[in-house]
């Protein structure tokens, strides 16, 4: 459904209507089974697949990316794939609620320090063990949950499924196109709310395939698509037939909904006296930092992760709410020079592209204005050097949203070095989404169980460690959202989680781990990991095959497509 944005009534009356409509699908909602839910979860997967070119082809349009570019693989990777791969799970843990089993029952459950208790979410299956070999990731549950506890409450509200819970609106990102139909099936089945689901402006050239992808859903009256601006924004959140918000975008247009614009908004958020009342959760961004760990690195480590971390900054443009910001590095650290070096050649040497996101340029400067030794890397690229932990400047308190990357130096090495940077970016970096720490093998071996416990210091939703959070995202039974605690007066990054394809009650954080080089080397080096380089690293040259085969391959898993990608992903 297209909205004028406008106040006059014919287009307040087809708001109105629509979510008139999504109230009577709220009762059909309320009457179909968990299986009839799976079939329908299933369906939505099927016609993700069969509407999949059509889908990244709006948007790379959206981008300015040529079609003919390994950029596209973008596009599929964080699109359909992203997308069918959370409907797989999702599909299967209402089969195991539809046959009175448990999501958890045959998970792998582990220990954390603190207290806590963990749970594998990748792998997740043999295929898993394949495609993404040498990568795991683990739920962290929130300290005192035990097993029987998580086992006993996964499956959130699917546990009673009679039981609705009104209209949701969600009100999509505009950067990444999988993130707000993800996060409609989540506020459907997690939360058990038909949902109005309004794009952002920038991706309204997606609607016409959503709708169609949507279909079987948007048919029984659970889902309403809707596009226009920030009126249109305004007044579905405000309608007294909605009872909940969920948003992706910034701390700034979260505090806007919440608290109204211009001084009096500021003013109601001083005094935590909110206009929009109903319950809201929200993912958003914050300055991400990646934290590298002083060792001793070969040429071919240096120049790998240095690529690692010109994809953290600038997959899809820098315009990512988990795109990294800042490296924290130490000042004594003897290959510090090499790396920083190997960092800003792998900038510049990464393909270009059209910065598509509204009000980049302007960042861009803003960020050369309050840091003018930063250097131009070429590409609409920044590097800002030598910043100091306690700057309380820009680059730590603003979300630049734009190819801007900064260095924090810190005088220290080893274990000392390792605490100091996740104080550093606990208490001074503005956010709580993601953080990442590159280390090689031989550092972590030294720091044993000293590591674990400083990883559990960390106060971010997702910890990625020789990984990007990236994955995180990725990885559908793995939670996606801020650390736990914050509140409408001080989001940081948002309150909530989405994704959580296993439905699991209690969750704290999930820590993401991969290989520190990539196939062949990581054999020869003893690490037991045959992924080459991943296919979301914007220097991957057959991304955009690597992503068609497998979005193919999660519509219909099978033996006989591995070989394919296994060759397409070993020429990237």
């Amino acid at each position: 459904m297209h909205v004028a944005d406008t106040t006059d009534a014919a287009a307040r009356t087809a708001v109105d209507s629509a979510l008139a409509e999504l109230k009577a699908g709220e009762k059909t909602w309320a009457q179909i089974t968990v299986g009839d839910r799976r079939a329908l979860i299933e369906r939505v997967r099927d016609l993700t697949v069969t509407h999949a070119d059509e889908w990244v082809d709006a948007a790379s349009s959206i981008k300015g990316l040529d079609p003919k570019s390994p950029l596209v693989g973008e596009e599929w990777i964080s699109g359909p794939y992203a997308f069918a791969g959370g409907l797989n799970v999702l599909a299967e843990t209402l089969n195991r609620l539809q046959a009175g089993a448990g999501p958890l029952d045959d998970a792998h459950f582990g220990h954390a320090p603190g207290g806590r208790t963990t749970v594998q979410v990748l792998p997740h299956g043999i295929f898993d063990h394949l495609l993404l070999s040498g990568f795991s990731a683990q739920v962290w549950l929130k300290p005192g949950i035990d097993e029987a506890t998580a086992k006993r409450t996964a499956g959130l509200a699917q546990l009673s499924p009679r039981k609705t819970g009104g209209i949701g609106v969600v009100l999509g990102a505009g950067n990444i196109m999988s993130i707000a139909p993800l996060d409609t099936l989540y506020e459907l089945i997690a939360n058990n709310r038909v949902v109005a689901l309004k794009l952002n402006p920038i991706t309204d050239p997606m609607l016409p395939v959503l709708r169609k992808v949507l279909e079987p859903l948007i048919t029984i009256g659970a889902v309403r698509v809707f596009t226009g601006g920030a009126e249109t924004g305004t007044y579905l959140t405000g309608h007294h037939l909605v009872d909940h918000v969920h948003m992706t975008g910034s701390a700034l247009t979260h505090d806007t909904i919440v608290f109204g614009p211009g001084e009096g908004g500021a003013e109601r958020k001083a005094a935590n006296d909110p206009i929009l009342r109903k319950p809201m959760t929200s993912e958003l961004g914050g300055v991400s930092p990646t934290i590298v760990v002083p060792g001793d690195w070969s040429r071919a480590d240096i120049e790998f992760q240095a690529e690692h971390v010109a994809t953290q900054r600038l997959h899809n443009g820098g315009y990512n709410c988990v795109a990294s910001q800042v490296l924290v590095v130490s000042s004594e650290w003897k290959q510090r020079d090499e790396f920083v070096a190997a960092v800003k050649a792998a900038l510049a040497a990464a393909p270009t592209r059209r910065a598509y996101y509204p009000g980049s340029d302007t960042r861009v400067e803003a960020a050369l204005r309050s840091y003018p030794k930063a250097s131009k890397v070429g590409g609409g690229r920044v590097l800002i050097e030598d910043i100091d932990p306690g700057d309380e400047t820009a680059l730590l308190n603003t979300e630049y949203f734009a190819p801007v990357l900064g260095i924090v130096e810190l005088p220290y090495t080893g274990e000392q070095f390792l605490r100091r940077a996740v104080d550093t970016v606990n208490d001074t970096f503005v956010g709580t989404l993601g953080v990442n720490i590159v280390a090689h093998p031989g550092s972590l071996r030294s720091l044993g169980s000293t590591f674990d416990d400083l990883v559990a210091d960390l106060r971010y939703g997702t910890v990625a460690i020789n990984a990007w959070t990236g994955l995180g995202f990725l990885s559908p039974a793995a939670t996606w959202g801020a650390f736990p605690g914050h509140t409408v007066d001080d989001v940081q990054s948002g309150i909530g989680i989405v994704h959580n394809a296993l439905l699991i009650d209690g969750a704290e954080r999930t820590v993401v781990r991969g290989p520190f080089r990539p196939s062949p080397r990581s054999l020869v080096k003893g690490e037991l990991s045959i992924s080459p380089k991943p296919p979301w690293f914007v220097t991957n040259k057959t991304a955009a095959t690597t992503g068609r085969l497998l979005t193919a391959f999660a519509g219909n898993p099978s033996w006989f497509k591995l070989p394919a990608i296994f060759a397409s992903a070993l020429r990237g």
